[in-house]
């Protein structure tokens, strides 16, 4: 490791009577879907350990005044990621204010339905369909190609998607997210394929459930198409607890933060020879099971 590398991430923080050590000290990563959830969790740990995160989201008022709250390390730029040009936006902004793009996190994404009577291939929706696919697929192979180019005439950087435990296994959702978080994985394999000629790390990252507002506002049967409110404390504790109560690995609750950490070790030097990897954060629900009733 060139010896830059090693002072860089040596850097740390005080942290009360503790060091920190800052394991993204001077990188610039773009996280999006990062208003709320898991992208939000990200972006907060990614400044913590010294990174300048461009948040890139729909929902404004959230992404503005996450940035504001970690100004200036943070900055939030409006992006639909089913766009083109937006993305291409996205991409070109971020390098024209810091001069590099490190990492990006594709991280938005969209539920659809998760009721009971809309799990049938029977009542299959062609228009969620297109729609899903166009934010999680397409979304996601956007930001792939515009990061990497950048990242190959740089010879170097770090792409990270989220998939879903529904991204390998079957039962695990309705069918337009299930087949759009297959196609992440497969995404990831092709770009890893294709870009560590480069020095380029292609990897994803698959969660069972997090308890977030989209997941509860999926699980109500309500479509998460628009924004929805903050979900009550009860709610989250309820499903936290149905999560645990599925996972092979009995303890703490899965959260948003334990997503934010797999996505900062896949970002940081510690992974430095993981490509091509889908890294799931599941309590070991999937070594274990092979279905959720659907």
């Amino acid at each position: 490791m060139p010896e830059k590398n090693l002072i860089k991430n040596c850097s740390s923080e005080k942290n009360g009577d503790s060091l920190v050590p800052k394991r993204l000290e001077g990188q610039v990563a773009i996280i999006t879907g990062g208003a709320r959830g898991i992208g939000e969790a990200t972006v907060r740990l990614f400044v913590k350990h010294g990174a300048r995160v461009v948040i890139a989201d729909v929902e404004d008022a959230l992404g503005t005044a996450l940035a504001s709250s970690l100004s200036p390390s943070a900055t939030y730029v409006h992006c639909d990621v089913g766009k083109e040009g937006d993305v291409r936006s996205l991409v070109d902004t971020t390098v024209s204010t810091f001069g590099r793009l490190d990492i990006i996190f594709n991280n938005a994404g969209i539920l659809g339905s998760q009721s009971r009577n809309r799990m049938s291939i029977m009542e299959f929706n062609p228009e969620e369909f297109d729609r899903i696919m166009s934010v999680n697929v397409k979304g996601t192979a956007l930001g792939m190609k515009h990061a990497a180019r950048v990242m190959v005439p740089a010879r170097r950087g770090c792409i990270i998607s989220t998939s879903s435990t529904a991204g390998f296994m079957g039962g695990m959702g309705p069918y337009a997210y299930t087949a759009s978080k297959h196609a992440i994985v497969g995404l990831t394999k092709n770009a890893a394929c294709e870009l560590g000629t480069y020095g380029i790390r292609v990897n994803c990252i698959s969660p069972f459930g997090v308890a977030t507002s989209m997941l509860l506002n999926g699980w109500r049967g309500e479509d998460d198409s628009e924004p929805k409110g903050v979900p009550s404390e009860e709610e989250v504790e309820k499903l936290e607890e149905i999560v645990k109560a599925m996972a092979n690995l009995k303890g703490p609750a899965l959260k948003a933060m334990d997503i934010a950490e797999a996505a900062l070790y896949l970002a940081s030097d510690e992974s430095r020879n993981v490509s091509g990897h889908n890294l799931v954060v599941d309590g070991g629900f999937t070594a274990s099971k092979n279905c959720v009733g659907l």
